[in-house]
């Protein structure tokens, strides 16, 4: 059985829907909340769903059936301000689960993320060392809490304390895709906006804060949610590979670009508009991500990405377009 955590959440959901389909016995860990996450896994059939407050028992009276654990859990707002839950969650909550897992022999997926770069002065390169970690440095609270569990994990590991019998760090660039409703503002830009531009509204991105970037030009890596499972379920078919990786396309795109695949997808000609951002995004805005993807390459993980006119095209025909948008 594989344990996925946040497995009601986004990328979560999508993780649970494709062991289902692979006829894996599946249990999810989640906080259900009110905002209708229980819709993501509605189609799924799932061997249990609990509480995190259950974790502890749980685990114990099922260490001989787990096999895998999925992490995927955790606060991923990048506005949060409350450091302590942050930090009890994305932290301690992390750490105690590798060292279940590294205790009891089961294998450790876990989400990271991209923004434990920053503003990407040191580049993105997903080089794992305690060395390389330490010259990162991310711009708010949720970057800083997945940056503190990454550099635990590469501590532990240099210092040849005991590790899962497979573990696995990924860090999710700018992910779209089915199963997001429930984030509200923290939804793809997609997401988003799909209703209006399938009416022939405009679609409003930020002005360019800078001479040398264009309205609209500031780019991000963005990754479809079926890439990200299909690099979940690669690892899960090669234990040997361990380690921290990068987990998105390996091109930067431009938010223009993705709003005309967007109108391309609907079959309407692209409207955008520009308006100011807002005063407090300002000093911490990224204007530029991109995943190198080497290290996973070199693992051994050889499926291309789709491209965001593809991935788009998809989610929207198989998903916001239709009367069912869920998974």
């Amino acid at each position: 059985m594989i344990l996925v955590t946040g497995g009601a959440g986004f990328i979560g959901s999508n993780v649970v829907a494709a062991l289902c389909a692979r006829g894996v016995p599946v249990a999810v860990c989640d906080f259900f909340g009110e905002e209708g996450k229980w819709r993501n896994l509605a189609k799924a059939e799932l061997r249990d769903a609990f509480h995190p407050d259950a974790l502890a028992a749980w685990l114990e009276r099922h260490s001989d059936r787990v096999e895998t654990v999925i992490h995927m859990g955790a606060i991923s707002s990048t506005s949060a301000t409350d450091a302590d839950l942050v930090l009890r969650t994305n932290f301690g909550l992390s750490w105690y689960l590798w060292q279940w897992c590294a205790q009891h022999g089961k294998r450790f997926v876990y989400a990271s993320s991209a923004a434990t770069y920053g503003a990407g002065e040191q580049g993105y390169d997903d080089n794992g060392s305690p060395e390389a970690l330490a010259r990162l440095r991310p711009l708010n609270l949720y970057g800083w809490s997945k940056h503190l569990f990454d550099r635990r994990v590469a501590r532990a590991v240099a210092e040849g304390e005991k590790t899962p019998t497979q573990w696995a760090g990924l860090k999710f660039f700018n992910v779209y895709g089915p199963n997001e409703y429930h984030k509200g503002a923290m939804q793809s830009v997609i997401a988003r906006v799909h209703a209006g531009a399938a009416r022939g509204d405009e679609v409003a991105l930020f002005k360019s804060g800078r001479s040398d970037v264009a309205d609209g030009e500031q780019k991000r890596d963005f990754v479809y949610v079926d890439d990200c499972v299909d690099v979940i379920q690669w690892l899960l078919d090669h234990p040997a590979v361990n380690g921290i990786f990068n987990v998105g396309t390996g091109e930067a795109r431009s938010f223009a670009d993705l709003i005309r695949a967007l109108f391309a997808a609907i079959g309407r000609p692209p409207r955008i508009a520009y308006r100011d951002m807002p005063e407090a995004l300002r000093e911490h805005y990224q204007y530029f991500t991109q995943a190198r993807m080497e290290r996973l390459r070199q693992a051994g993980f050889t499926r291309p990405f789709r491209s965001i006119e593809e991935g788009v095209r998809l989610y929207v025909q198989r998903h916001l377009s239709q009367p069912d948008i869920y998974r």
